[in-house]
């Protein structure tokens, strides 16, 4: 236990910590700077109003993601949010098979029962990583009721080969996962980085409004 809070208070000590609120003009500034589409510009407002929902429980602010499980698993849906620049980057991003029983590649349900092997939605803080099955793993703790479990479920963010671009090249869909946030290794290492030690993660239907 000490170790972990020696690692916090290193995390915290160390990190540049974002603005707290996300100013409607700044936000648009931002915006027309990078050029969102407006999709994207709907993701930098969810990232803006989930996080300041949810701030006390967050240590680091500067970085969101935002999984849009509105959008099949052939499409980059797992968004990460710069709060300070309003940029957006996004990847491919896998699903639990409780969610798509069917296997088509939608997410048809979220559920937070253990055993379900589906998805959940919600606020999620990103814990301390370790190592799993899959490698460098990001564990995740569910800040709403309907994730409250994801830390018995063991619901992380985690590398996986079937989120592999090229899965959808042969099978048109990505595979599925247990329940948790599966990338392909490089689009993992590159979010693992952003959103490490505290930040936010929020998944949920979103798509174009």
């Amino acid at each position: 236990m000490s170790g972990m809070l020696d690692r916090r208070a290193m995390l915290l000590g160390g990190a540049a910590i974002g603005a707290s609120l996300c100013l409607p003009a700044r936000a648009a500034r931002a915006a027309e700077a990078t050029a969102l589409t407006p999709y994207q510009r709907r993701v930098v407002d969810i990232a803006c109003q989930q996080r300041n929902r949810v701030i006390g429980q967050l240590w680091q602010k500067d970085v969101v993601g935002i999984a849009d499980f509105a959008l099949p698993s052939w499409q980059p849906r797992m968004h990460l949010v710069s709060m300070e620049s309003g940029t957006v980057r996004s990847f491919l991003l896998s699903h639990g098979k409780g969610s798509d029983p069917e296997h088509d590649g939608w997410l048809k349900h979220f559920s937070d029962q253990p055993g379900s092997e589906a998805t959940s939605r919600g606020a999620f803080r990103t814990d301390e990583w370790y190592t799993g099955k899959y490698g460098i793993s990001l564990r995740l703790s569910g800040l709403d009721a309907e994730n409250a479990t994801a830390l018995e479920r063991h619901i992380v963010i985690h590398p996986a080969w079937y989120a592999e671009a090229d899965m959808i090249g042969k099978w048109g869909k990505l595979g599925r996962s247990s329940g948790c946030f599966a990338l392909g290794h490089r689009d993992y290492s590159d979010t693992l980085m952003s959103l490490y030690g505290g930040r936010l993660l929020f998944a949920d239907r979103i798509g174009e409004g």
